[in-house]
């Protein structure tokens, strides 16, 4: 039981169902109150579509599991409205250390250039950010949190899927034009539809022990190899909001799970780790093994599916709870814009393309922090060894240290509704596929302001220089917003101008997740018009 924290009951209600059938199909069902459910609900609602939730507990998770949240992820908060009290309710942090055996080797810094509005990191206990989350949905009308509602069955046709759903006063059905499946690595949803769950598991345990303590490190990443506290293994120190730390201790495939997770034993490492006089506490301890794998396709149907249901990666990276609210991001629109009968079915389409390969990127770069963290031969660990023993004088060794590569944005550059460059531009972290990046900006008042804050729920076109000629575009189903740069709002600082590449002229039709769709010096009404038909998929 943490001594932090005591976790919320949500009090079980009845579903209109059960009051008299079948009573209405819901445009969508979110599967599971996660952190990656309770954002879809978020997103969707921002977005004006009705939602039910369901899932099978009555409180918010137990330990602090998913821990570190990236900017994106954060930017895609703030969008829903709770960005800026999730980052400041957590620890924020951009530095992390690497040791090999008693000596630091390498430092990176994830936010090395300034001028963003989000924090490149910041570590949050997940029950902590599912209670923001779950707050922020019992605010909205348009969101039914439904407690203790457990889906047992599932059936789907070409209009509609009809779920059986237990609760502990019997069960009942629900219907859905569109179910999200956020219920985790275990999906039973997944499981309903048939869908296969294919990757590499990992022959590895590791313990995670949350120390209440008083400390005086810095507030950064610390991961050690072969440390003489741990001989052999790794270990990683990070600090949690309320004084809380999480500690992971590597053990080796033959370690006994049962064995470790005893208080004597857990506290014995972490005595070894922090010195025999430290004062601390125990709040919450769990032994994990871990694999890289995803689904064969992310819509089955009617049913979509998103974070650990869809893929599932070692924790090295901070890649799992980052990539599922990001799978989140990159489906809400699409689905708003299909209910609403604006774009094709073929646009959830898209969701699959952009977010597998996201998943296989995760993964891969996941697979190979976990190689290099556990070496499971005698030439792979003297690879390691040689790489940590030079990085420490020599720089062209620091980029071969993978002690987890942190979670960053996967580029969509060959998504079938992204519309490449024919024009010459510089800035490939403004590419079309990739987020728009982050920049200062001032109102035309004077007050100071983000430009991700002015891209909104739809479709905008950001301008630099002459407005192209929108006069010329006929009547579209999607609005199209302008933000002109210069008018709008302005460049205070010159940091947009050279993120963008803007030079003298540029155009971006940015997408209502704020990804780059496409980007021109000086476009034509018809460039636009194809490019948002793409994006739409009505091409």
């Amino acid at each position: 039981m943490s001594q932090t924290f005591t976790p919320p009951r949500y009090a079980w209600r009845p579903a209109p169902e059960q009051a008299g059938g079948l009573a209405q199909t819901h445009p969508v069902i979110v599967v599971g109150a996660g952190p990656v459910g309770l954002t879809a609900a978020l997103d969707l609602a921002a977005r004006g579509v009705r939602v039910v939730v369901l899932d099978d507990n009555d409180t918010v998770s137990t330990g602090s599991r998913a821990l570190c949240y990236a900017k994106r992820t954060l930017e895609v908060w703030d969008r829903l409205g709770c960005g800026e009290s999730v980052a400041a309710a957590g620890v924020r942090w951009q530095v992390g250390k690497v040791y090999f055996r008693d000596e630091m080797v390498y430092r990176f810094d994830l936010l090395p250039e300034p001028d963003h509005k989000m924090p490149a990191m910041v570590n949050l206990q997940q029950y902590h950010l599912e209670q923001t989350l779950v707050e922020r949905c019992l605010a909205s009308d348009l969101i039914d949190l439904r407690w203790r509602h457990r889906v047992v069955s599932l059936e789907q046709n070409a209009e509609s899927v009809r779920l059986g759903v237990d609760t502990p006063e019997g069960g009942y059905q629900a219907a859905a034009s569109w179910v999200i499946a956020c219920d985790g690595a275990n999906s039973d949803t997944r499981a309903m539809v048939g869908a296969p769950f294919t990757g590499q598991a990992f022959q590895d345990r590791f313990l995670i022990a949350d120390v209440l303590m008083k400390a005086e490190f810095p507030t950064e990443r610390w991961f050690w190899f072969d440390p003489p506290f741990h001989p052999g293994q790794s270990a990683l120190l990070h600090k949690q909001r309320d004084n809380v730390w999480r500690i992971d201790f590597q053990l080796g495939w033959d370690a006994d799970p049962v064995e470790e997770r005893k208080p004597e034993r857990v506290q014995a490492r972490v005595r070894q780790m922090l010195g025999p006089h430290a004062d601390f506490e125990l709040e919450w301890v769990s032994i994990y093994q871990f694999a890289c794998r995803r689904i064969d396709r992310f819509r089955y149907g009617r049913v979509l599916f998103a974070g650990d249901s869809a893929h599932q990666v070692s924790p090295f990276g901070a890649r799992g709870a980052n990539s599922g609210v990001q799978d989140i991001d990159n489906l809400a629109w699409k689905l708003q814009y299909v209910l609403a009968g604006v774009a094709p079915e073929t646009l959830l389409d898209s969701y699959h393309d952009e977010r597998a390969l996201a998943a296989d990127d995760n993964i891969r770069n996941s697979t190979r922090s976990t190689d290099f963290i556990t070496p499971k031969n005698a030439p792979s660990r003297l690879f390691r060894d040689a790489v940590l023993g030079l990085a420490r004088d020599h720089a062209f060794a620091r980029p071969l240290v993978n002690s987890g590569r942190l979670s960053l944005p996967t580029r969509y550059s060959d998504s079938p509704v992204i519309t490449p460059d024919v024009d010459r531009f510089e800035a490939l972290s403004a590419a079309p596929g990739a987020p728009c990046p982050d920049a200062p900006v001032e109102l035309p008042d004077g007050r100071p302001g983000w430009l991700i804050e002015h891209l909104g729920a739809g479709f905008t076109l950001l301008v630099v220089g002459k407005v192209p000629p929108l006069h010329d575009l006929p009547a579209w189903p999607v609005p199209l917003a302008c933000v002109r740069v210069g008018h709008d709002v302005h460049d205070r600082q010159g940091v947009l101008a050279a993120r963008l590449d803007a030079r003298e002229q540029a155009v971006y039709l940015i997408r209502p997740d704020q990804f780059i769709a496409a980007r021109w010096r000086s476009p034509s009404a018809d460039q636009i018009r194809a490019a948002l038909a793409r994006s739409l998929a009505l091409h």
